[in-house]
């Protein structure tokens, strides 16, 4: 399955939620599909991206927050996953984007391609609700459960080593730190499961 196939399948259940991804591929495939304010393109951070949501998470626990990652990019913050674990945060899901590969700065190949399981890496750091999906359904299905499940969960989708043409995010990326800021003192636009709601 395509990542951008995926990101097509859920935009509908996370438009409104407080979106951090991490640079590249992900960035520009999540702007294709339409800019919102609440969505925070880390272009220049690789790595850190889950730090910026569980950080999130902890400041606005009315707020549903997900963070689109990558294998390399989680492969670089491994101690990630412990401290999301540790703090256990319900409002909080991390994708991850598996293509085995650091595509977005040459295709060199991942760790993920000789056998390292991110999901088992979560579990293992004490992330109870992590899986891994390899179909577009089951990657949708996977996601909406987590967004109705009240806890902190990590889903991890295999996808292609494949991109857009350009990594190219058309907004200002200072303008885009202010639009996210402005956006996170908004109301949340649906109660979230840390506060006992129920999620769609």
């Amino acid at each position: 399955m395509k990542r951008l196939e995926c990101l097509q399948a859920i935009y509908p259940d996370i438009q409104d939620c407080a979106v951090v991804t991490i640079m590249g591929a992900t960035s520009a495939e999540l702007h294709s599909l339409g800019h919102r304010a609440n969505f925070f393109y880390l272009t220049h951070a690789m790595g850190l991206a889950s730090s910026i949501g569980l950080g999130l998470a902890l400041c606005r626990p009315e707020r549903q927050v997900v963070v689109l990652d990558g294998d390399g990019s989680v492969l670089m913050n491994l101690g990630g996953l412990s401290t999301m674990a540790r703090y256990g945060p319900r409002n909080l899901l991390q994708i991850i984007f598996d293509n085995e590969s650091l595509l977005s700065v040459g295709g060199f190949p991942t760790a993920t391609a000789t056998g390292t399981d991110l999901a088992a890496c979560a579990r293992g750091a004490g992330i109870h609700k992590a899986i891994t999906v390899t179909t577009v359904d089951d990657f949708a299905s996977a996601v909406r459960e987590a967004l109705s499940g009240g806890e902190l969960a990590c889903v991890v989708a295999k996808v292609e080593a494949v991109g857009p043409a350009g990594y190219i995010v058309d907004t200002h990326l200072l303008e885009d730190r202010f639009m996210f800021a402005r956006a996170m003192r908004e109301p949340a636009p649906r109660e979230s499961p840390a506060e006992g709601g129920k999620m769609p």
